[in-house]
């Protein structure tokens, strides 16, 4: 899934679904758990420090980053392992980001010796968890509010122009340090789209990529397929809705629609979107249900179903030729050339031969981008039995996957 990463909207069509049905019982239980007000903000005092990480016995802070569009977003920092370390040393920073319809808690659902960002403070990281904007933890803005449609004028084109600028100075403010980098799903994509502009790289030490989402012609699966075609350009017939949220009838009545397609299976969602995943267990996706999805801006899911139908890595098409001259100076939409990358700049890629989201054959399409890139500052990981939800929630992630990332990114220094 486009995070527990794309997840991209046919990834998260499953727990939108779920929550179509018991919304009212799933998002109150979110607001038990974090504290939120009526607004849907949480207080400062029950974020994901104290829900997920001081609990169990590590530090954690919890920070605010505003970027040049005005988002305040919500970052958490875990400064050390529980076992602390050497006093006065200073840590590496690595900064993770995750997919659409997830916010950072998706990383913090398996046990401390289970989840990504407990493993990397135990190595001795300085490590940074995002929120991206519209989540539960960053839904404020210096002049906007989340009831606005303004709030939700943005396409994965500005996580790439504001939001990851805006973090990656912050923590290299707060660090002096380069940055090391997690993706996962869409976090990939907007990795990559950066890297290709030149965007990030004076502050990145290097990057890993989990379940790497660049092209998604390929996608194996009916219900994706069909939710990438309803929403290019019908969206907003559809629903006219600027905030794509699951606590919303609209919603669950246009995904149940999805179900009725011809091809369309809907009774094993997490296999038949996500490809068969091995390693998850039945408790922690009951976790994820409870506390996802977030809300994130219909126009980012046309932009990412765009990107299913076009083939191509491109900025948002507005559909029409004069719209795309206003914003763009040119009819068509500009691609993000990824064969721009730095070829110095070490990355490593992870991907799974059961994903149906981050399929092998798409990922092969980047890798061809890559071709240029140092032989020495490229390593790809393929992991036969893994599909998208493995990345994140997988029981033996720490030994397929998480492990590796240590070694590789210890490896940079």
């Amino acid at each position: 899934m486009g995070g527990p990463g794309l997840l991209n909207l046919a990834a998260w069509s499953f727990y939108v679904l779920v929550l179509a049905v018991q919304p009212h019982q799933a998002h109150s239980s979110i607001r038990s758990s974090f504290g939120l007000n009526k607004g849907g903000v949480a207080s400062p005092e029950n974020g994901l420090c104290a829900s997920s990480v001081t609990i169990h016995g590590y530090k954690c802070e919890e920070h605010e980053v505003t970027t040049k569009d005005g988002y305040i977003l919500s970052v958490q920092r875990i400064p050390e392992g529980r076992v602390g370390g050497t006093a006065g040393t200073k840590k590496q920073p690595v900064l993770i980001q995750h997919g659409v319809l997830a916010d950072g808690l998706t990383w913090l659902l398996n046990s401390p010796e289970q989840n990504l960002p407990l493993i990397l403070a135990d190595n001795g990281f300085d490590v940074w968890i995002s929120n991206t904007r519209g989540t539960r933890l960053s839904r404020r803005h210096v002049s906007l509010d989340p009831s606005q449609p303004a709030f939700w004028n943005w396409s994965w084109d500005e996580l790439v122009s504001f939001e990851l600028p805006a973090l990656f100075d912050y923590v290299y403010g707060q660090t002096g340090q380069k940055i090391d980098y997690v993706g996962h799903s869409l976090g990939t994509l907007t990795a990559l789209a950066s890297f290709s502009e030149g965007k990030l790289v004076n502050q990145l030490k290097s990057a890993a990529l989990l379940s790497p989402i660049a092209y998604l012609s390929h996608m194996k699966t009916a219900l994706g397929v069909a939710a990438a075609k309803s929403f290019v350009g019908e969206i907003s017939t559809l629903f006219g809705l600027a905030e794509f949220n699951t606590k919303w009838e609209a919603v669950g009545g246009f995904l149940k629609f999805l179900c009725d397609h011809p091809g369309v299976d809907c009774f094993d969602l997490v296999t038949a979107l996500t490809g068969k995943n091995c390693c998850f267990n039945s408790s922690t996706v009951d976790l994820l249900l409870t506390n996802e999805p977030q809300s994130t801006s219909t126009m980012n899911l046309v932009h990412l179903s765009q990107t299913v139908r076009d083939g191509v890595v491109a900025k948002y098409n507005y559909g029409r030729p004069d719209y795309n001259l206003m914003h763009y100076g040119e009819a068509v939409p500009p691609i993000y050339n990824l064969s721009n990358i730095p070829h110095d700049l070490p990355m490593f890629l992870s991907y799974g031969g059961q994903d149906a989201l981050s399929d092998v054959l798409d990922v092969k399409h980047l890798l061809d981008d890559l071709k240029s890139h140092d032989v020495d500052k490229l390593s790809v990981q393929f992991i036969k039995d893994y599909a998208h939800v493995d990345f994140i929630m997988g029981v033996n992630a720490k030994d397929a996957v998480y492990n590796q990332v240590v070694k590789f990114f210890k490896g940079q220094h």
